[in-house]
């Protein structure tokens, strides 16, 4: 699905179910194959440097897509939230919080007319410009790449509350609500952040919390 200047895509419009689920209950949804800026990483987020240099390079990248789509291209489109992947050898990890078991990649959804090319002239207007500042390079920048990720079935909800509050929602799904209805792990924990951590407070922050999932 793609946009122009006069009808600017935004992801959380074209794929509403997928970024508005329910707060009260769990939903399947199927997810459609979708493309994002990424990069990876390990430990606790709220102490990994490499975390916020991750995050700084996607959105700094992010928007130099979106700038240079809409002046070469005419199709214009929202920058989409943060997302993750995140995951552990033992998925308790999660529901104990123990963030320095965490292995991760963010993401940022970008429209399907977005190639590995136009990403590639992103890095390196981002670099450029960070060079003209007399800024240091940041490491996350090599790590960016465009991936393609297919979830297929999965299961979802709307968490509204601090991060750290997940555990009981993420308990009940993978200790209860899965194995009620069959189904097993079929990929990461993946978050959608719709609040910006930054001006929000910690108990109206407003994250979709996902599973894909497969029949035991």
């Amino acid at each position: 699905m793609s946009g122009t200047v006069s009808e600017k895509y935004d992801v959380k419009r074209a794929h509403r179910a997928l970024y508005a689920p329910s707060a009260k209950e769990f939903a399947v949804v199927d997810v459609p194959p979708l493309r994002y800026l990424a990069v990876d990483g390990h430990g606790d987020p709220n102490t990994s440097a490499s975390y916020v240099q991750a995050v700084e390079a996607l959105f700094g990248v992010a928007y130099a897509v979106k700038f240079a789509s809409k002046r070469g291209l005419g199709r214009d489109f929202a920058v989409a939230p943060l997302e993750g992947l995140w995951q552990a050898d033992d998925p308790a990890a999660f529901v104990g919080r123990d963030k320095s078991a965490w292995s991760w990649t963010m993401l940022v959804n970008q429209p399907d007319w977005i190639d590995d090319a136009a990403v590639a002239a992103a890095l390196d207007a981002v670099r450029a410009k960070a060079a003209k500042a007399g800024a240091e390079p940041n490491p996350a920048l090599d790590l960016l790449r465009l991936e393609q990720l297919d979830e297929g079935v999965s299961v979802q909800v709307l968490h509204i509350g601090s991060y750290d509050e997940e555990a009981p929602t993420l308990a009940r799904l993978h200790d209860e609500w899965m194995p009620q209805h069959g189904l097993a792990f079929n990929g990461p924990h993946h978050e959608i952040y719709l609040s910006d951590a930054r001006r929000t407070a910690p108990e109206k922050l407003r994250t979709v919390l996902r599973q894909p999932v497969r029949p035991v």
